[in-house]
């Protein structure tokens, strides 16, 4: 299985606020970032927490992000350990071009919900 996002990709963190355990911090929600790498996959812990029996595998990416967008002051990064489905693709150039390839659907280059 091909990995969506590669070292340095741009990202943006989804923005939700579900009513159950997620491992994606609050002050993370919504933010910029960029992949530093993949780091393997692994049980998606929102539907593991719940003891649902049916978490999906997710690669999980450590992503970079600077202080200032998480907080809005420091000039250090602070890297996240983060699974795929709460990332979107935030370079326009990708979405651009993925919109532009011919029998590319959507679906296949969007979020979960199928949204650029």
């Amino acid at each position: 299985m091909t990995d969506r996002f590669a070292a340095g990709a741009r990202v943006r963190t989804v923005h939700h606020d579900p009513p159950h355990h997620t491992r994606l911090p609050r002050y993370a929600r919504g933010k910029r970032g960029t992949v530093v790498e993949p780091e393997g996959r692994a049980l998606l812990a929102d539907r593991n927490a719940q003891g649902r029996g049916d978490a999906p595998l997710e690669q999980v990416y450590a992503v970079s992000f600077p202080a200032r967008e998480l907080w809005g002051e420091g000039d250090h990064q602070v890297v996240l350990d983060l699974f795929e489905s709460y990332l979107e693709d935030d370079d326009p150039g990708n979405r651009a071009a993925a919109a532009a390839a011919p029998g590319t659907s959507r679906a296949q280059t969007g979020g979960k919900d199928g949204k650029p």
